[in-house]
């Protein structure tokens, strides 16, 4: 930059930031411009902590939901899966896949009295399902290993045995959709299984799913020895996609290959686009934060007349006089955006402390583990989110500047001091 370029930036940047910290100014327009820095810390502070609670609410979301999911899923494209063993023992050799569990899942209703839910019934190995997924950590009664004992066992979820009304030890009606042709007709198969556990892990699979063994689940569902596919636990579950793409061009193409971001992805897309949208909307308020600075800038532009004129006989130019109410305008922003991000900041990273305050204070549950599937505020703040909306919000102001800027800079200094 030449001499002449630092001199504009450095005078312009002095008065304009004189203006915006001035006392002398006119007593409304000073009225403004705090309504303008409040609107914009206000923005700025609740977009920041919806973002951070929005990754909060995402990541236990990811974290309860994917302790029951593979990372990855192996079918046949015809399926019934017959050699899966062979399958298995091939896809355990891959030093990328951490385990490998044979599953068979359909939907069925389950019933207990009069009352009957849908649900969806898995039937695993105890021993192998454990190595794949956290199931055993959210196990709140009993164990998986009781699949594997004598008789018809199953694991239910923890709201769907609320919602059937049995515990430990009860039995459940399992209707599945196959026939049973016998000499009376032909009848929908049932059986009654005992409740040996239930788990829990705080998401909608505790009000559907229910687990039986891999040998119950073949004789009720009529398998004989097959099964519908093997789940993969990889290495790391974020570069699951890419390994299972990898393992895919290595089988034969009558193979199917899915990882969790297909099964689970359009749920995470939703939680992505309601982020998204939320963000949108609560950046609308610093946008309306950031043009109220427009009226604050056009009437100290018009409180400002005679000092432009002046400047302008000075010898300063039409660039620099702009400059100065650019500077004026972002001096105003970047108090209200460093102030908001300030409180958004610790907003966001004491909002569990803050809402247990307010729920000692008023006696109230504000969230309730049974309706909500959580006892307090989830929050993960992360600094690319606020890097984002600290320059969203300068962007915005540094746009709302221009207009009025633009305005001051074609002011005549002739007209304005042929009346003074």
């Amino acid at each position: 930059m030449s001499s002449r370029g630092s001199a504009i930036v450095n005078y312009a940047s002095f008065i304009g930031l004189r203006y915006s910290f001035s006392r002398k100014r006119n007593r409304f327009t000073s009225v403004i411009a705090m309504v303008s820095m409040l609107g914009m810390v206000l923005g700025v502070a609740s977009l920041i902590v919806v973002l951070a609670i929005m990754n909060g609410f995402a990541t236990e979301l990811r974290g309860r939901i994917l302790s029951l999911v593979a990372h990855g899923y192996v079918e046949h494209s015809d399926g019934a899966m017959e050699r899966w063993r062979e399958l298995r023992a091939e896809l355990e050799s891959n030093p990328e896949v951490l385990a490998v569990s044979p599953y068979i899942t359909d939907k069925v209703i389950l019933g207990s009295g009069r009352t009957l839910r849908g649900g969806v019934l898995t039937a695993v190995d105890a021993q192998l399902e454990n190595r794949v997924s956290n199931i055993t950590d959210a196990m709140v009664a009993g164990s998986l290993d009781s699949l594997d004992a004598s008789g018809f066992n199953v694991v239910l979820g923890a709201a769907l045995a609320r919602m059937l009304g049995v515990v430990p030890g009860d039995q459940v009606e399992v209707t599945v959709p196959r026939l049973t042709v016998t000499p009376l007709g032909i009848f929908p198969r049932t059986k009654r299984l005992t409740v040996t556990g239930l788990f829990e892990v705080g998401a909608q699979p505790d009000t559907f799913q229910a687990y039986v063994s891999l040998e119950t689940g073949q004789k009720l569902l009529g398998s004989k020895g097959a099964v519908d596919g093997l789940q993969v636990k990889t290495s790391d579950l974020f570069s699951a996609p890419d390994t299972m793409l990898r393992i895919a061009r290595d089988l034969p193409a009558h193979y199917t290959v899915r990882d969790w971001s297909q099964t689970q992805g359009s749920l995470f897309r939703a939680v992505k686009l309601e982020k998204l949208m939320v963000s949108l909307l609560l950046l609308s308020v610093v946008a309306v934060a950031a043009f109220n600075i427009v009226s604050t800038l056009v009437m100290s532009v018009a409180e400002k007349r005679r000092d432009i004129a002046v400047l302008r006989t000075m010898g300063a130019r039409a660039g620099g006089i702009m400059a100065i109410f650019v500077a004026h305008g972002l001096g105003l922003a970047a108090v209200g955006i460093s102030i908001g991000a300030v409180t958004g900041v610790l907003l966001a990273t004491n909002i569990a402390g803050i809402t247990a305050f307010i729920e000692n204070l008023s006696g109230v549950k504000l969230f309730d583990p049974s309706v909500y599937f959580i006892s307090e505020l989830p929050a993960d703040l992360q600094w690319t989110d606020v890097s984002g909306v600290v320059l969203a919000s300068l962007l915005l102001s540094l746009l709302a500047t221009l207009y009025p800027a633009w305005r001051a800079a074609r002011i005549a200094p002739a007209e304005v001091l042929r009346y003074e």
